[in-house]
């Protein structure tokens, strides 16, 4: 799987630990610092979990998390959505070039089409995928865009030529068309979230929702492949139901070598806008740590962590429902608090309770 390619993100600090990381952060979002996990947090190279911002800001608004479950190698220990058989488990890595059968990609796309045409309410869109920025750069660059140096990562010096090799290796090992569909791609060289955030993205056309993409670069990919498998009136239709919505970390990351003082994300959404014809909306939270009093916040400020489980979607969202950034920062310092105090106390070895089920969608 491309996230234990060793290097490639620091969305847990060993290739062994990312494997859990999606589960650790939903628990997390779930139930709160202040919750014995099961499965706890995995070591960062430095900063903390972006699922602790998330868990306040739903906290705050009161909003309730659903949680699903697509291409993990372990059943998460609570109550969750199941989009998919678990025997599947994580995508290949996608240096392969055959990170997906187009079986199990169809599969993805229609259960996301279908959940996407059943919304009934606007939907937060957020993803804890290890190493998914990386396939977000493989899609990208196999719709043709050149985001080559416009993707950033976990790392506070994300790895460019790293994730660059491997994208390289994928689309050549793949012997793709010149443009090749949204499904040659994501068999190729995407990942499961990618394939049911597509169909969602599709199927929420029919159901008119507006949706709240929270995130960066994998947002941004997830609506690429989707403007790409539909008309060019349904693009518009999608562009105008749809807001990016990021941290400020992320918004203002500027990576290009190229002398560019525009914010790399917004360089991106430009290709984006100018490859469909469409016009994309984003915005970031306000939200900063310069102030904090615990360390592993301030990091976000030097560069790590930046994004991710919706952190500036959920943060922003609790802005626009009138909280404070200082309320918010406060309150995240306090979930530290919990959170530290809660890990004088580690759990047991981490077992999946008997009584819990997924829940099939």
């Amino acid at each position: 799987m491309t996230a234990e390619v060793e290097g490639i993100s620091a969305a847990g600090a060993t290739s062994e630990s990312r494997r859990y990381t999606a589960i650790a952060d939903a628990e997390l979002l779930l139930y709160g610092p202040s919750h014995q996990p099961r499965w706890p947090l995995p070591p960062l190279p430095a900063g903390v979990s972006p699922a602790l911002i998330s868990w306040v800001a739903a906290e705050a608004i009161q909003i309730q998390p659903w949680v699903g479950s697509i291409g993990l190698s372990k059943l998460p220990p609570f109550p969750h959505l199941r989009f998919e058989d678990p025997q599947f488990g994580p995508a290949a890595c996608i240096s392969t070039g055959h990170a997906m059968t187009p079986q199990r990609v169809q599969q993805l796309l229609r259960k996301g089409q279908r959940f996407g045409e059943r919304l009934r309410h606007p939907l937060v869109l957020a993803e804890c995928i290890p190493g998914g920025t990386t396939t977000a750069l493989a899609v990208l660059c196999g719709l043709g865009l050149p985001a080559n140096d416009l993707i950033s990562g976990s790392a506070i010096h994300p790895p460019m030529a790293l994730k660059q090799d491997l994208v390289q290796q994928g689309l050549q090992s793949a012997e793709l068309s010149a443009t090749p569909s949204s499904q040659e791609l994501l068999a190729a060289v995407g990942d499961p979230f990618q394939a049911f955030a597509t169909g969602l993205l599709i199927g929420s056309l029919s159901s008119s929702q507006p949706l709240l993409l929270a995130g960066g670069s994998q947002m941004a990919a997830v609506l690429a492949l989707a403007l790409n498998m539909v008309s060019t009136r349904e693009r518009r239709l999608l562009s105008n139901q749809v807001l990016i919505g990021t941290t400020a970390w992320l918004a203002g990351e500027i990576l290009t070598p190229t002398g560019s003082k525009r914010p790399s994300l917004m360089e991106l959404l430009a290709l984006l806008e100018d490859h469909f014809d469409v016009c994309i909306s984003a915005l970031a939270s306000g939200l900063r740590f310069g102030d904090s009093r615990h360390r592993s916040l301030r990091d976000y400020e030097l560069g790590h962590v930046k994004e991710g489980v919706g952190a500036g979607g959920l943060a922003l969202l609790a802005q626009l429902r009138g909280l404070s950034l200082d309320r918010i920062s406060q309150a995240c310092d306090n979930a530290m608090d919990q959170l530290l105090e809660s890990k004088l106390n580690p759990p047991e070895s981490p077992t999946n309770p008997e009584g819990i089920q997924p829940r099939k969608v």
